[in-house]
């Protein structure tokens, strides 16, 4: 699925990007931006006197490509959507583009529900996983900026029921901010250090330059522990990518063979639910590796509960009215969801089936909300919006502030050392999303833009969400023309898990 958004992204090259802002701009002179560096990437016939040199007429305007020209770039962008859809054989699959804050494509394609043929809408409701992440982390900082919460302050401040850690014989303290950056070594849902230690060694050897002697020492080597154990085979290449478009039915990555990603038990509480791992030790001394693990959200939403004095689900519930999404709710299986689409996998036998039943109470914040395609569209862009408030001159007072402050979104963003990204080879982590910084190595070769992003799979769903800021003209910003937000927002959700590219789960 991240395929899709990597083609999006990567299609603005920098020269389409440049002819786009030379084209001018529509209406009283306002400048297309990404808006149109995108449409001209994929095709879009751009609208009359916002020609960037190919002097095409506009497009007559359509229901799903609105008056602002993004017809074809849909139509093209549509294709490509069926084409994931089918070669995964996802039933139901939505998506949502906005350009400065303005919604330009949200469908949905396939099935919500295969057995009642009920058709995917724009409004239709699914899992959203691990972008969960990104909407506990908004109640943080929001929580941060008042005073509230310190960042640096052992967990236990708040959370005395999370007993004092030990690592290796020595007292270690975890924050808040180690947690949101997955820092703080508690584990994911694998349980055994020893694998889990073995896999970080082979992932840090990956990325070290080696000469070829040592490689095949390395790999002779890694091939006689894999005959002793004789409990792994060796991978193919390109064998974790195959796994993860599902193009091999009944075959699931090693986070869907866990026993505590199917848990069916009901939790009353986020301070109930930290009885699955609180007592567990440490894989990593804090502060020293990345360890990607749902769980350190669980300890968050604790956090934000103590720190607001209210329960964290209601803290969420007001926060995502606030947000204005309506429709964003928890993944309960017991309450009546309005559009709420079924979960699917497939079995051994490659045969489509229901997912099964799982209660998420116990991961609400890393990963336990339901959401739609307009929602996450609205949560990027009053991230959007707060982060580039600032930057935009406000003499007359029109300007309302952001959700959250600019200097707390860039704070936001700021990529994390010692972090990594699974899903993005040019990202590193920053505090619950995935950020990408602008830069160029070498003149008039490739361009590596500004983006934060992050993906989910979750049982029976997978999810991606991305934004793309605009690199913001000056001379615009200032002369009032323009205002926030400025850029691409753009969000997939399906009922199918293993569907995105990354290896990463919730």
């Amino acid at each position: 699925m991240y395929g899709l958004v990597r083609a999006l992204r990567q299609a603005a090259t920098p020269g389409r990007l440049a002819a786009a802002r030379r084209g001018g701009g529509g209406a009283g002179g306002r400048p297309w931006g990404w808006g149109l560096a995108l449409g001209l990437a994929l095709g879009v016939k751009v609208p009359a006197g916002c020609e960037a040199g190919g002097g095409q007429e506009e497009e007559e305007a359509t229901p799903a490509s609105s008056s602002r020209g993004f017809g074809a770039a849909i139509e093209r962008s549509r294709d490509l959507l069926r084409r994931i859809k089918d070669e995964a054989g996802i039933p139901g699959i939505l998506v949502g583009v906005s350009v400065d804050g303005k919604e330009v494509w949200s469908e949905g394609l396939g099935y919500a529900d295969v057995e009642n043929r009920v058709l995917c809408k724009p409004e239709t409701i699914m899992r959203i996983a691990s972008i969960s992440k990104c909407l506990t982390m908004m109640a943080i900082a929001k929580l941060w900026e008042e005073g509230k919460l310190d960042l640096d302050a052992p967990v236990q401040k708040y959370v005395p029921e999370f007993p004092e850690k030990v690592y290796e014989g020595e007292k270690v303290t975890i924050t808040t901010r180690l947690l949101v950056s997955h820092l703080s070594g508690i584990r994911h849902y694998e349980k055994d250090i020893a694998k889990v230690k073995e896999e970080k060694e082979k992932a840090n050897r990956a990325l070290k330059p080696t000469k070829p002697n040592q490689d095949k020492e390395q790999k002779e080597k890694d091939g006689k522990g894999i005959e002793k154990t004789d409990s792994v085979k060796p991978k193919k290449a390109h064998e974790g990518e195959v796994k993860s478009r599902n193009s091999k039915p009944g075959k699931r990555d090693k986070e869907f063979e866990q026993e505590e990603y199917y848990l069916k038990e009901k939790f009353e509480s986020v301070i109930e639910s930290l009885k699955i791992f609180k007592n567990d030790p440490l894989f990593f001394k804090p502060g020293s590796q990345f360890l990607y693990s749902t769980y350190g959200f669980t300890l968050l939403s604790a956090v934000v509960e103590r720190v607001s004095g209210q329960k964290f689900t209601d803290y969420m519930l007001k926060m995502f009215r606030d947000l204005d999404m309506l429709s964003t709710v928890l993944d309960d299986n017991e309450a009546m969801i309005y559009n709420r689409a079924r979960c699917y996998v497939y079995n051994k036998k490659g045969r489509l089936v229901n997912a099964p039943y799982v209660d998420n109470s116990y991961k609400w914040a890393g990963g336990g909300f339901l959401s739609s395609v307009g929602d996450l569209l609205k949560f990027g862009n009053a991230l959007l919006y707060s982060y580039q408030a600032g930057q935009f001159k406000n003499s007359s007072g029109k300007l309302l502030p952001g959700y959250l402050k600019p200097d707390t979104v860039a704070m936001m963003w700021t990529p994390v050392p010692k972090t990594e990204v699974s899903w993005d080879r040019d990202g590193k982590y920053a505090m619950a999303w995935a950020v990408v910084e602008k830069k160029q190595q070498y003149g008039f070769c490739r361009q590596q833009r500004h983006y934060a992003s992050h993906t989910g799979g979750a049982v029976g769903a997978s999810s991606v969400l991305l934004i793309l800021p605009e690199d913001l003209d000056s001379k615009a910003i200032d002369t009032a023309l323009v205002a926030p937000p400025r850029g691409v927002i753009v969000s997939i959700i399906c009922n199918m898990q293993s569907v995105s590219l990354n290896k990463r789960e919730v």
